[in-house]
């Protein structure tokens, strides 16, 4: 539905959302990669992109960071979605070109409308269901399993014309 920037946005927004308490507490990138297992220089890229756009705040200094630039009730995944994704809505039918609805509609036409229409209603979706969920419901994300270090990882190669053994 989304690429990395999108998603990565979608955590970074929701995370501030979920401690919004008009602009009281910041969070650094660091703070919020830990907390979305993102990693930190991705992250703040991401916010550079979301400053901009007006949707959070930025704050230098030791008790810098990031809040939201406005309730998280006015923010929705449709502002974040239009800020990373193309949203040119494409015509082209996937049955075998032409426009689709333009003659006899193709086999896929009337699912994809309405995945379409979940996805324009699921963007409607505005940030304060995280912090409600977090605040008032006391949900909270679920701790990510650590991966066990395995040591280094065997490579396996073809056979050169001479050897004998795998590398």
């Amino acid at each position: 539905m989304y690429g990395k920037h999108t998603e990565c946005a979608i955590a970074v927004l929701s995370r501030l959302a979920e401690l919004y308490d008009d602009g009281k507490t910041k969070l650094d990138a660091r703070a919020i990669a830990k907390t979305r297992n993102l990693q930190a220089p991705f992250v703040a890229k991401v916010l550079t992109s979301l400053a901009h756009a007006g949707l959070v705040k930025g704050f230098r200094g030791p008790t810098g960071g990031f809040v939201l630039a406005r309730h998280p009730k006015s923010i929705t995944l449709r502002q974040v979605y239009d800020l990373f994704e193309r949203t040119d809505a494409s015509l082209n039918c996937p049955f075998g070109g032409g426009v689709c609805g333009g003659g006899e509609p193709c086999p896929l036409h009337d699912v994809l409308v309405q995945v379409q229409r979940d996805i324009d209603r699921c963007l409607e979706t505005n940030f304060d269901c995280f912090r409600l969920a977090y605040q008032q419901h006391g949900l909270r994300a679920a701790e990510q399993p650590r991966i066990p270090h395995a040591g280094p990882r065997t490579a396996f190669r073809a056979r050169s014309a001479g050897a004998s053994k795998r590398l």
